[in-house]
């Protein structure tokens, strides 16, 4: 008997956290990747982390385990299971828990403060799913300097790197303070390094013609007025930004600078700023739609084909 109301029990269970898994994707089905769990590969590469420290034995925080290194696509953001194929093995770890039998640890990767799950998926959904706060883990933690927010999606992680970095680029380089320019903004993480870059190849320049090497601080503003500025305004006296809605301008920069470099190679370095805002405004900006348009499709198949992958080898 008792075997039985415990199977009954744990198949309940499974129905309500299943339940839970198809209302979530419900209230975000115009925003799905909001309903997603993380995964652990897109993070790393979004981190960029420099070593690996084993940490041993832990009691974590269940609410900081926020991603999967294998299992992102079976539970949702909340680790509840999004298909009944997980049903066998989930009921099994319930009813390890209502017998108060002892589960093995987890394993997890510690990266921006948070937890993502290498072994122990089903046991982090049933804790979860059950109100547990703590789990024992092994942790392997991954050297970052960027600390991310618990509970933030995909979307919001990039947007915490991107103002990691820019506070890193301004504290650095005093760069809002030499030319009281505090909105050099970027949509992606990376940009601040390609900036840097472009400071320095200007400032070569520029020492060329020197007996003494100018600061860097003379670098940055003679920059600032006669490479950003002249940009900017050619962007906006051509209304190009508003082909763009999800750029910002310091982007719109960096494809504009890289489409004048080619035409600069093509035709000569006088080729004039204002023509090649004329052409990257018609067909180079119907190409550069057509690009974003086709990483954006690339990134859903990619995943799409992942998922179909897991379900193969299952």
């Amino acid at each position: 008997m008792a075997s039985t109301f415990l199977s009954s029990q744990t198949a309940d269970d499974f129905t309500k956290a299943r339940n839970k898994a198809l209302f979530n994707t419900i209230q975000h089905i115009l925003n799905p990747d909001e309903a997603t769990l993380i995964s652990f590969s897109d993070v790393k590469k979004l981190l960029k982390p420099k070593n690996e420290v084993y940490k041993g034995m832990q009691v974590i925080p269940i609410n900081l385990i926020v991603g999967s290194e294998g299992r992102y696509q079976d539970f949702d953001n909340h680790f509840f299971p999004k298909s009944n194929f997980l049903k066998g093995r989930w009921e099994r770890i319930d009813m390890a828990h209502y017998q108060d039998v002892n589960l093995p640890p987890i394993t997890v990767y510690e990266l921006g403060g948070l937890y993502f799950v290498r072994d122990g998926n089903h046991r982090v959904s049933v804790a979860k799913a059950k109100g547990i706060e703590f789990i024992d883990a092994e942790v392997v933690s991954l050297q970052s300097e960027i600390k991310l927010k618990a509970g933030s999606t995909k979307e919001e992680m990039i947007k915490q790197v991107i103002e990691y970095e820019k506070r890193v680029f301004y504290a650095e380089t005093n760069f809002g303070d030499i030319t009281d320019y505090w909105v050099l903004d970027f949509s992606s993480p990376g940009q601040y390094d390609v900036i840097y870059n472009h400071i320095l190849i200007h400032k070569y320049y520029i020492n060329m013609d020197k007996k003494e090497e100018i600061p860097i601080e003379e670098g940055i503003m003679s920059w600032f007025q006669n490479v950003y500025l002249p940009v900017i305004n050619a962007i906006n006296e051509n209304h190009i930004m508003h082909r763009f809605k999800k750029l910002t301008i310091s982007d719109l920069y960096i494809f504009f600078t890289k489409y004048w470099d080619e035409l600069k190679q093509k035709y000569g370095n006088d080729y004039p700023i204002q023509e090649a805002a004329n052409t990257f405004k018609g067909t180079y900006s119907r190409n550069l739609m057509h690009v974003l348009k086709n990483q954006s499709q690339k990134k859903k198949m990619q995943k799409k084909l992942e998922k179909n992958e897991k379900k193969t080898e299952k």
